[in-house]
């Protein structure tokens, strides 16, 4: 899987010495990608979605926009193969490599990022299906999975806004179910809540089960300022 940039597309990025980064170890970048494999055959239409589900909601809770931005284009370029643009861009945003990988980095102020292994190569166990076979795949993952627990736990949500809440949830409870508990205790609106798990965005028919999120784990909680725009 390979989204290839071409070299005008971030002329933009402009290669400076004057970095002042509070760590003293940088090393340059390494054109070696991480190998891992995914819980599940993955196809690369899947692999897609899940990397601009990442892209699209790690900059709404740490670190700055601009770097986020920085190191996406850097990913593409190196899973390009084109190492030395891919280090112009991590020069040129100030960005510190202590390990010499995106998997780790840190921008100029200090602000840690860490990219998972999917966002820089793709599983050892990537697949090419049909859609009928993608169907398949899906029912059979889904009678695979024990029925729901109705054991009651608070669950951990942490708003873009900076406020952490806890909601009374059990595992068969749906995020539509959840997003109402929210809108009743904090005045937020569904239509202004998307929920994300793990860099995915979570659908209303989804169960917390569905996701693999238990009871210590933390789910986060776009707010959109616009009430006008409708969730996915």
């Amino acid at each position: 899987v390979c989204l290839c940039v071409s070299m005008h597309m971030y002329s933009t990025v402009s290669v400076t010495s004057n970095c002042n980064n509070p760590l003293s170890r940088n090393e340059p970048l390494k054109k070696d990608r991480p190998k891992w494999k995914s819980e599940y055959p993955m196809t690369e239409g899947q692999l897609r979605s899940k990397r601009d589900e990442f892209w699209d909601t790690a900059p709404a809770f740490d670190g700055r926009k601009e770097i986020w931005d920085a190191l996406r284009a850097a990913a593409l370029a190196l899973e390009c193969n084109d190492l030395e643009l891919a280090q112009a861009i991590v020069d040129g945003a100030c960005i510190t490599l202590p390990h010499g990988s995106l998997t780790e980095s840190y921008d100029e102020l200090g602000n840690r990022y860490q990219l998972p292994a999917y966002t820089l190569a793709p599983p050892i166990n990537l697949i090419t299906e049909t859609s009928g076979d993608s169907k398949l795949s899906e029912s059979a993952q889904k009678q695979a999975q024990p029925p729901p627990s109705r054991e009651e736990f608070q669950l951990r949500v942490r708003l873009s806004t900076g406020k952490d809440v806890r909601l009374t949830a059990s595992l068969a409870d749906s995020i539509a179910l959840l997003k109402k508990q929210l809108e009743k205790q904090e005045d937020i609106e569904v239509i202004r809540q998307r929920w994300f798990f793990s860099g995915k965005l979570l659908t209303d028919k989804t169960r917390l089960q569905d996701a693999k999120i238990q009871k210590d784990y933390v789910v986060q909680v776009i707010v959109n300022i616009n009430p006008l725009v409708i969730p996915n």
